[in-house]
């Protein structure tokens, strides 16, 4: 008997990218150290006997730049991690050995767009717009389905249109849009295993306010235990008029780590 995802993925299958290339100089966080790539052998830099040549790099990056997946351990609250464990404990060494990014899950689930931008009827939401739970029922309903239990949900500002511009990206001085607490609620009743949007902090950064507080970032890492996708690039996704798709995602297994970059995809038939 032929099994039915052989059998789908025989048929056809499309995928979308939903993330952003890694390169020198993209938008970065200011909490993070940005990402640098060089080449560290050039071919003809050693020529083989047989004419063969090879090059390689080395990478230097946060584990929070470019595209990316917050582990568990990420973000703590009065002393503690998802499911009161310490904290301080858990980061003895130098490593987590509680929630580490080795335990993220690799994904194959069936993801929603939740396009709050198509909402307002606009191509990207106003710097430092907060997107509330209302605004993601009114995308459901958009959409004609909303994100269930152990579904990933995907908010789209718009804001990926702006990843060229660092400045205008990162919105230090006029802010980035991004969900509120409401909209964070909403998604954990839903019981959803993740969440991504298009912005470099998922949540609402106001004009001028910068990442002093994350609230979110609280309510669905270390009390709902839902994680947290970063700079995502959904354009093509709701260019495409698709709000169901399966969702792919295999995280590195980076031992006692607090993150992971990220290449998402979207399957859907071709």
């Amino acid at each position: 008997m032929t099994d039915p995802l052989l059998a789908a993925v025989a048929g056809g299958v499309r995928l979308i990218e939903l993330g952003q290339p890694f390169f020198t100089g993209m938008p970065c966080s200011p909490n993070h150290p940005g990402f640098r790539m060089t080449l560290v052998r050039r071919h003809g830099d050693m020529e083989r006997p047989d004419g063969g040549s090879a090059a390689n790099e080395i990478i230097v990056t946060g584990g929070h730049v470019g595209t990316h997946i917050d582990a568990l351990s990420h973000v703590s609250h009065d002393g503690e991690l998802h499911g009161g464990v310490s904290a301080a404990d858990a980061q003895r060494g130098g490593v987590f050995t509680r929630h580490g990014a080795e335990n993220l899950p690799g994904l194959l689930r069936r993801g929603v767009l939740l396009d709050v931008a198509a909402v307002h009827e606009v191509a990207t939401l106003p710097p430092g717009y907060g997107v509330t739970a209302e605004d993601l029922g009114l995308a459901a309903k958009r959409a004609g389905t909303e994100p269930g239990e152990g579904e990933v949900a995907l908010i789209r500002t718009g804001w990926a249109r702006n990843f060229g511009d660092a400045t205008t990206y990162l919105g230090k001085e006029t802010g980035v849009p991004g969900a509120t607490p409401s909209a964070a609620r909403w998604l954990a009743e839903r019981g959803v295993a993740a969440t991504g949007a298009d912005t470099t902090a998922f949540e609402q950064i106001p004009e001028g306010a910068g990442h002093a507080v994350l609230p979110v970032h609280r309510i669905l890492l270390v009390e709902s235990g839902i994680f947290i996708l970063e700079h995502l690039d959904l354009e093509a996704l709701a260019e495409a008029g698709l709000h169901e798709f399966v969702f792919v995602l295999a995280p590195l297994r980076i031992k006692g780590g607090t993150g992971s970059p990220i290449r998402p995809l979207a399957a859907v038939t071709a």
